[in-house]
């Protein structure tokens, strides 16, 4: 699914740039400081254009340094970045606040703005439902109307449509209009409701009015009774012609634990009934127990849902039974994209039979098709509508989502390359000044490993690889012209200079914020590749760009001798 993703400006990795691991000492940043400032300091540099490119460095050395030794900026910049950093609206903020209480404060002002905006827009939400009527595919009817097709009979047995829209029209309130229509076997009906709702303390208030089988007027409210208790609730009037029906609804929730709720709830009307519900809800899963008194039904129902966060993917079961039957229920809820979900379910029940119901969320509207399989539970039908959207699923995963997802990739790629490029190219610059500035380093440190006998590197190569190994930053075209590889840089000045005592060690993260580098690839795998000699041998290492690095002794086994 092709989503318009939230486009981001490139942002500057201030550990990376001083080259010190995320969990460093002030100790630590302080000397990676120190030791950025001997190189890019403009006191020691005499030529104009040099001393120009070592302002350039310094100023950067020096907004890193800020932020990192500094507790409450570093704390917000470990949060949220240099977006948090840029954040207008912070309160004073103690220095020992946690990560998430400065997300929470991060996330009261993104609040604020977004509540600004809404003054201005709408919020429209919608829902299709499209009921399916496939039983004639596992249990043909044959009877005096049975016209002998050689296909079966499949038909849209019902149809509803909803939609609403918001309008705020205060901080405090907001007016929504919503309608539905439901078409069932030619008979169709609909209604309208029109809702005013006020923002008062610790609660809201709502009145509304419409019309659907003759007009209808409520109100609602609810209110935070204590930290942990909450009631909500409302009354109806509807008018039909010969009759005035009212309705009353009320529901009490309490907050028993961090992760669970528990809820009473009570209706009176066409249809009455008090039900009790308990709801757990963690990272990992959810589940739910309730039990209802009714009329015209009792039943109690036990749901299990399981998150798998990593996979985007959720799992659940269901069961439901009482005074209408039995009903099993277990289906899965895939993520697509950033803002579309895919829903499955089986469900299997006596009256009901077999039905499979394909949901498909894309962002505020709903698309829902129940298929009826069978009226009675036939194995076939079961099986069928298990495998049918499993296979489904990973047809359309292959020849249609993930071509569509690499493209959109590929598209927002390219966009957050075209507004970043003013600061892509400026990194570039940024690159070639400092390894400007390098050379007197470079010779020094150069010969120092040489006496020794210490680490040198021959050769550093930083970008795009692709299949031929011994791919450089020159490259031939047809002709046999020599070509400048756009994937590839040299690296081999800026790694010799973060040499120390015969040893480089690069932290996990991506070496393109490192004094001398810049990312020749943005959005592509990158890899770094050194060639070194040490002790007189020659080693190999190749790394993945978020990989740390130790030699002569990598960490990860991968260097080779030559």
């Amino acid at each position: 699914m092709d989503d318009n993703e939230e486009l981001e400006y490139v942002e500057e990795d201030y550990y990376a740039f001083l080259n010190v691991p995320h969990n460093a000492s002030p100790e630590e940043i302080s000397t990676a400081y120190r030791s950025l400032s001997r190189i890019y300091h403009p006191d020691k540099h005499v030529d104009v254009r040099n001393k120009e490119k070592a302002e350039m460095m310094f100023n950067r050395t020096k907004k890193a340094y800020e932020v990192l030794s500094d507790p409450h900026q570093r704390a917000i910049y470990d949060s949220l970045g240099n977006k948090g950093l840029q954040t207008e609206g912070w309160e004073l903020i103690h220095r020992t606040r946690t990560p998430a209480e400065i997300r929470e404060e991060y996330e009261r002002l993104a609040r604020e703005r977004e509540e600004r905006r809404l003054q201005q827009k709408t919020n429209p939400r919608g829902n299709i439902t499209v009921q399916i009527n496939a039983t004639d595919v596992f249990s043909k009817y044959e009877g005096d109307y049975d016209d002998g097709g050689l296909f079966p009979v499949i038909e849209v047995s019902g149809m509803s449509m909803s939609q609403s829209i918001e309008a705020p029209l205060s901080r405090t309130d907001t007016a929504t209009l919503s309608g539905n229509l439901h078409l069932q076997n030619g008979v169709g009906s609909g209604n309208f409701l029109l809702s005013g709702r006020r923002l008062i303390h610790k609660g809201w208030f709502e009145v509304d009015c419409g019309a659907g089988s003759g007009p209808v007027l409520g109100v609602k409210g609810s209110r935070n009774l204590t930290n942990r208790l909450f009631l909500n609730g409302g009354t109806t009037v509807n008018f039909r012609q010969n009759a005035i029906i009212p309705g009353i609804a009320g529901t009490l929730a309490i907050q028993l634990d961090k992760h669970t709720v528990g809820y009473l709830t009570y209706n009176a009307g066409l249809q009455s009934s008090m039900s009790t519900t308990i709801e757990h809800n963690t990272d990992k899963y959810h589940y739910n127990l309730s039990a209802t008194l009714g009329i015209p039904h009792c039943y109690l129902t036990a749901s299990y849902t399981r998150k798998l966060v990593e996979q985007e993917l959720k799992l659940r079961v269901a069961l439901k039974g009482g005074t209408f039957g039995f009903l099993a229920e277990y289906g899965a809820e895939k993520k697509v994209s950033k803002y579309s979900s895919v829903v499955a379910t089986v469900s299997v029940g006596v009256p009901t039979g077999v039905t499979l119901k394909v949901k498909i969320i894309r962002s505020t509207q709903t698309y829902l098709f129940p298929i009826h399989l069978s009226e009675e539970i036939i194995p076939a039908a079961v099986f069928y509508a298990t495998i049918t959207p499993l296979v489904t699923y990973f047809v359309l995963k292959k020849v249609i989502i993930d071509p569509m997802n690499l493209a959109a990739k590929q598209r927002n790629i390219e966009k957050i390359k075209e507004i970043n490029r003013t600061r892509m190219s400026e990194k570039r610059r940024e690159a070639e000044s400092a390894i400007a500035l390098m050379g007197a380093m470079y010779e020094r440190i150069r010969n120092d490993e040489q006496k020794r006998k210490g680490l040198i590197i021959v050769s550093a190569l930083y970008g795009k690889f692709g299949r031929d190994e011994n791919v450089s930053v020159e490259q031939h075209d047809e002709m046999g012209f020599i070509q400048h590889n756009p994937d590839v840089i040299d690296v081999k000045i800026p790694l010799q200079c973060l040499v120390k005592d015969s040893r480089l060690m690069l932290y996990g993260s991506t070496k393109s914020e490192l004094p001398g580098f810049y990312d020749p690839c943005y959005g592509e795998d990158k890899l770094l590749r050194i060639d070194y000699e040490y002790q007189n041998r020659s080693f190999s290492i190749s790394v993945a760009d978020n990989e740390d690095i130790r030699i002569p002794e990598n960490a990860n086994g991968s260097q080779t001798q030559n």
